[in-house]
């Protein structure tokens, strides 16, 4: 697959585990700043299995510079779920551009390259997930077509013992249990 600016899409291969996986290993880094709490040095060796598997199954592409550097990567699949859906689902899991390189149409190239191989494996939409205060990232999917579909909300239970040697914590009056999983 060509592409744009000298860089070109092609399949990962057994080579790259290493080097994807340190670029994941940045990507995690980096997303520590937007309220990650996934530990990029802690998950190495899952990754590099992942990265492992979607090499044997061609779910994961690299964005290559003409010397073959890796510069970017995307990671899909098709939603495997444990539930029935009316309609063939794909996951894009994971993109990265190296930061030097974002805003060169790079990204662009990568997440239309797996929508591609997605349609081609039966998906009729696409799922992403992108965090609330990365701004640059969710503004680039909504370029690219994406909109809000599901929205994740969290709460720190870590200071929840005080509130409640204060006295504070009445139930809180919700309804449901908060784990609505129909999209």
């Amino acid at each position: 697959m060509d592409d744009s600016d000298g860089v070109r899409v092609t399949p990962a291969s057994v080579d790259d585990v290493d080097l994807l996986t340190d670029l994941w290993v940045a990507l995690a880094e980096g997303q520590r700043a937007h309220g990650s709490t996934l530990l990029s040095e802690g998950n190495r060796g899952a990754v590099r299995e992942w990265v492992a598997r979607s090499v044997v199954t061609g779910e994961i592409l690299v964005a290559r510079e003409d010397d073959d550097e890796p510069v970017g990567f995307v990671g899909f699949e098709l939603d495997r779920g444990g539930y029935e859906r009316d309609r063939t689902r794909g996951v894009v899991s994971n993109l990265f551009v190296v930061p030097e390189r974002r805003g060169e149409g790079i990204g662009a190239d990568l997440l239309d390259a797996a929508e591609r191989a997605l349609r081609e494996a039966g998906a009729e939409t696409v799922a992403l997930e992108a965090l609330a205060a990365n701004e640059r990232a969710r503004e680039f999917y909504a370029a690219e077509g994406y909109e809000p579909h599901r929205v994740e909300l969290t709460k720190s239970l870590t200071a929840s013992g005080e509130e409640e040697e204060d006295g504070a914590d009445d139930g809180g009056g919700r309804e449901g249990d908060g784990d609505d999983r129909s999209d």
